[in-house]
């Protein structure tokens, strides 16, 4: 059976509902023109007994109106007042009625003839058991028709669609970088052959921009970790010179700490740029080293500020997760936290399914707070580039991870990460 949602389905549905109408409507049709034939028959029949009559009472005045199985009649005149005449038919006007007598249905024609009333009366119930039998068999003829065309929409959406789904089976399949995929061999015609020449047309673009991705990934990685490298084996070395005074020294811990910076953003970068296979070459991570090594790392941004950085290990969970994206992730919530916060306190905690960062800072409108998240966006009282928390989200994105920020103004920010996606 096709899912209700398959275009095979849709074209099988409207298929079979043509069909379905189409053989309604003639069956009405034809029940219509039947019925209004045998109205046609019996007022025919009525008239030309009627006109018998006439005749016969004319040769005849004693004559006896017709009595049969499906005709009846009855003659009124002054001088023959017929007392047996039915009393529904007896005030009927000149015409054709439908008239009820001893429960019985009848076509009546009413008729003055020379000062003569003539009644014909013909018994439809033979009639009416046809035409239910006939519109029986009519019913039985549209479920026939219906069935039918359900069954051969089918079987024509089968082979009507049969090149599209080959053609969804060959996408699906496909991978951008395979030089040697042709979509357009699987249909060379017709509409589905040029949707297949435009999907042709795609993975070729999509194919050369891979490779030139791949290009700027690997000129990337090489043009800036050389340069970088450099930059830290010379800060290093500066390190070791006696000369410098304490502040000249502090200025250089400041450049190593900033290219030690660089270089992990640009790795985190680098591996974010990699397409994310879960369960390929990846190992756990200890989430509470992690979060002990942050913390250090960022120590010295307090400066002097009364602001203590609190860690709190309820649970040490292992991820399968980089770690350089996992300290990306963690780092950012530092940072964002010691920005907003002139004092107080800010709270890592750490449990089995869950990160909490949580500061005494200046907190955030709900306006920001709505937008804190998107990619560049910047509040009234940030400074960076507003990359972090777009940066965070997309690392959480990548693993599965539920990010959830809650802020009040004056009262500070709470930032949580659920490392499972349905907590």
């Amino acid at each position: 059976m096709f899912p209700i949602s398959s275009l095979r389905f849709r074209v099988a549905f409207f298929y079979a509902l043509f069909g379905a109408g189409l053989s309604i409507l003639l069956s009405g049709g034809v029940f219509l023109t039947q019925q209004q034939m045998g109205h046609r028959l019996m007022d025919e029949t009525l008239r030309a007994e009627l006109e018998d009559s006439v005749e016969r009472h004319a040769r005849n005045a004693e004559f006896v109106p017709p009595n049969t199985v499906s005709i009846k009649g009855y003659v009124l005149s002054d001088t023959r007042p017929d007392r047996n005449i039915p009393a529904a038919i007896k005030s009927l006007q000149p015409g054709i009625h439908n008239v009820e007598v001893d429960g019985i249905d009848y076509r009546a024609l009413v008729a003055d003839r020379k000062g003569t009333r003539y009644f014909m009366l013909f018994d439809t119930e033979n009639q009416h058991r046809r035409e239910a039998q006939y519109f029986r068999f009519l019913a039985m003829f549209a479920l026939l028709m219906t069935v039918s065309s359900a069954a051969g929409g089918f079987l024509l959406a089968i082979h009507v669609i049969a090149p599209v789904t080959r053609l969804a089976e060959q996408v699906s399949q496909a991978e951008p970088g395979d030089p040697n995929l042709s979509l357009a061999k699987l249909a060379r015609n017709g509409e589905v052959g040029e949707l297949a020449r435009t999907f042709d047309r795609y993975l070729r673009r999509l194919r050369e921009f891979i490779e030139r991705e791949s290009y700027f990934t690997a000129d990337v990685s090489h043009e800036l970790r050389t340069p970088l490298a450099i930059i830290l084996g010379s800060v290093e070395v500066m390190e070791q010179d006696e000369t410098f005074s304490a502040k000249q020294k502090e200025r250089i811990a400041r450049i190593k700490r900033a290219v030690q910076d660089m270089i992990e953003l640009t790795n985190a970068l680098l591996l974010m740029a990699r397409e994310h296979v879960p369960g390929v070459d990846e190992t756990p991570c200890h989430v509470g080293e992690v979060v002990r090594s942050c913390v250090d790392k960022h120590q010295h941004l307090v400066g002097d500020r009364p602001i203590r950085l609190e860690v709190e290990l309820a649970a040490e969970p292992n991820l399968i997760v980089e770690r350089p994206l996992l300290e990306i992730v963690i780092g950012n919530l530092i940072r964002n936290a010691l920005f907003h916060t002139r004092s107080g306190t800010i709270l890592l905690r750490l449990e089995a399914e869950r990160l909490i960062v949580r500061d005494t800072g200046a907190g955030m409108h709900p306006e920001e707070l709505a937008h804190a998240l998107e990619r560049y966006y910047k509040g009234p009282s940030s400074a960076g580039s507003g990359v972090g928390l777009s940066l965070v989200k997309r690392i959480c994105d990548r693993y599965g991870w539920r990010i959830a920020l809650d802020s009040e103004q004056g009262q500070g920010t709470t930032a949580e990460i659920a490392f499972s996606a349905t907590k």
